[in-house]
């Protein structure tokens, strides 16, 4: 885990080791344990490195590291599975001077080109420097853990763990106000049918299981460009693949795959811990860790707690640490903490997020490196892939509708006896059976939604609203829209969060159940394997009620790691945090002037009409 950043020019003077040194500078925070650079004889390639040492700590495997006199590379974060790969490679011919995961990859990439890929199981984002070729190779992996951000223009490509650092080397900083629009508006900043598309202008994310090619051999095609650039996808969930299974069976290779996917992100060589919510997610990992994990080694793990709130998970906390003996470090953050770190977060951030929520994950990051534990598992990723979120059951039932009407009746029956709260109409019944025009209608409603805000300023908003970015998808069935969280929409902002939370405070962070082999499999099971009998995630519930109290293995409450928003945007420090917010914004002429008057709406974490918390860091991103 580590930052990365490199230019690639025909031109010597856009490469220096000044400018490396400051993209790799703003960055520090991802790799607190050194820093190199290198660039190439012909000065057409610079590389910076910022190292956090997790596999490997020996000087021997830092970076940029070189590989048979011929490829260079800088890499951020794990191939989980590099003990198998080495041996594979051993046996192709392949000599190893060092332990590191790194190394490997250059061997693999060296040895199957660009489908060594498929071979990968981990996160992450690198770029591997081509001597004989001229050919600069970069990929990001499957899920979009690792960031990768790249701008150019006719005679320079620059990429860098974060954006900063292409602001550091020179880059206008400028906001794409379609996106600031849609973050004013919904809370997101993302565009599901471009994911190239960031919040700053010039400024382009390597999609997740994509790679990219950049050449500046001699016979490139277009002579008034320094280098030939290509992008291409190298893997996807098919959400339309169909095993025959029984749910015993299914039950039984589930808890195989997350066996396998936890012991291989157990592999460290440096103190290793667990985030700990309450929720089933994170209590499923902290049981299958004790189970692989000698006694005599008490796992550590870190949680945020709000004493007094409604929501709070303390005591499904104290229950997993009781059962396993662990040793949990619960941090309490207050309004008053938001407050003196909110700027600080923001920088940290660089682009708006959705709620206080990232706060509390952060909080948690931050203690873990008090506690000098330097890698955590954490539970994301569950609920877009096995159905966890209570917004899935409707698609789910719509599902049923079309295929088994029996089905259907007893699936609602389970659900209201077990008081799940869902929502369901006539509308559904419809979409059920046009979910093209439900689709359709979704849009038009964003679109109505949107326009008849009215504390946007009308200018901004009749500028900048593009249609295109409240694209909803065709769902047919349950697959369909787990596939368009995980894949298009949702998920990698989650992602995004929790790689700036960790990498914050130089800490590493690893996602069980973003296993592409374990992902796999739960889409190609049926929907009834994912939500029945009147639960969500009941494959999960099912695999590990022997292990859990059954407390949290059937617990009917979702709750979305949620602190105490509303409460905090009560704070009269906070309330004027978001005055001077809107102030801000209205003199940018992107809200309307008499928002100035009106009373601030606290509201909860996950509420849908969060404006004023999206005031308060719209105008802060803007400076940070």
């Amino acid at each position: 885990m580590c930052g990365i950043a490199g230019i690639l020019s025909l031109n010597p003077s856009s490469i220096s080791l000044e400018r490396l040194q400051k993209m790799a500078a703003v960055i520090a925070h991802r790799g607190p344990d050194g820093e190199k650079f290198w660039i190439n004889n012909n000065v057409t390639t610079g590389f910076a490195h910022r190292r956090l040492t997790i596999i490997d700590t020996s000087e021997s495997a830092s970076q940029p590291m070189h590989f048979l006199d011929r490829y260079t590379i800088v890499f951020n974060g794990e191939i989980y599975n590099y003990i198998e790969l080495r041996e594979i490679l051993k046996n192709q011919g392949y000599h190893f001077r060092t332990q590191s995961d790194t190394e490997v990859l250059l061997a693999a990439y060296d040895c199957y080109r660009e489908k060594c890929l498929q071979y990968f199981d981990g996160m992450f984002a690198f770029a591997i420097w081509d001597e004989k070729e001229q050919i600069l190779f970069a990929a990001r992996d499957r899920f979009g853990e690792k960031p990768f951000y790249y701008t150019f223009d006719e005679k320079q490509f620059l990429f860098a763990s974060e954006r900063k650092s292409l602001w550091a080397a020179g880059i206008n900083k400028k906001i794409n106000e379609p996106l600031l629009l849609n973050y004013l508006a919904f809370g997101i900043t993302d565009i599901p049918i471009d994911k190239t598309i960031t919040y700053y202008q010039d400024v382009f994310s390597l999609p997740p299981a994509n790679f990219i090619t950049c050449s500046i051999a001699s016979n490139r095609v277009n002579p008034e460009n320094d280098y030939e650039f290509s992008m291409s996808n190298y893997w996807d969930i098919d959400k339309e693949a169909k095993i025959k299974i029984t749910r015993d069976e299914a039950i039984e290779k589930f808890r195989e795959l997350f066996s396998i996917s936890i012991k291989r992100r157990l592999r460290s060589d440096v103190p290793l811990g667990a985030s700990l919510s309450g929720g089933l997610d994170s209590s499923s990992i902290v049981a299958e860790i004790c189970n692989q994990v000698a006694s005599d080694n008490k796992l550590e793990t870190f949680s945020a707690t709000f004493p007094g709130f409604k929501k709070d998970e303390s005591v499904y906390i104290q229950q997993l640490a009781e059962k396993f003996n662990i040793k949990n470090t619960s941090i309490e953050p207050t309004g008053d903490d938001l407050i003196k770190n909110f700027e600080t977060l923001c920088y940290y951030h660089e682009e708006p997020f959705s709620s206080a929520s990232i706060y509390a994950q952060y909080k948690v990051f931050e203690t873990a490196a008090k506690n000098n534990i330097k890698v955590l598992l954490d539970g994301q990723g569950a609920d877009e892939i096995l159905g966890g979120y209570q917004k899935y059951i409707h698609w789910y039932l719509q599902e049923l509708l079309k295929s088994s009407t029996k089905n259907y009746f007893l699936e609602k029956r389970a659900l209201k006896k077990n008081k799940i709260d869902f929502s369901w109409g006539w509308r559904n019944c419809l979409a059920a059976w046009f979910p093209g025009q439900a689709a359709f209608q979704l849009e038009k409603r964003e679109a109505k939604k949107l326009m008849h805000l009215d504390e946007l300023a009308d200018e901004f908003r009749n500028e900048y609203f593009d249609r295109q970015s409240i694209f909803k998808p065709l769902v047919f069935k349950l697959n369909d829209i787990l596939y368009f969280n995980a894949k298009q929409s949702g998920l990698e902002e989650l992602l995004r969060y929790a790689d700036r939370n960790s990498m914050a405070h130089g800490r590493e962070v690893r996602l069980p159940f973003l296993n592409h082999e374990l992902a796999q499999f739960i889409f190609s099971l049926p929907a009834q394997y994912k939500i029945h009998d009147g639960w969500t995630k009941w494959l999960l519930r099912s695999a590990m009620q022997a292990e859990l109290p059954s407390t949290i293995t059937w617990r009917k409450d979702k709750i979305g790691y949620e602190p105490p928003q509303k409460e905090w945007m009560e704070n009269k420090s906070l309330q004027e945090y978001i005055h001077e917010a809107k102030k801000k914004l209205v003199e940018e002429r992107i809200l309307k002037p008499d928002v100035l008057s009106k009373k601030i709406q606290p509201k909860d974490a996950h509420a849908a009409e969060n404006y004023d918390w999206r005031y308060l860091i719209a105008a802060t991103c803007m400076t940070k």
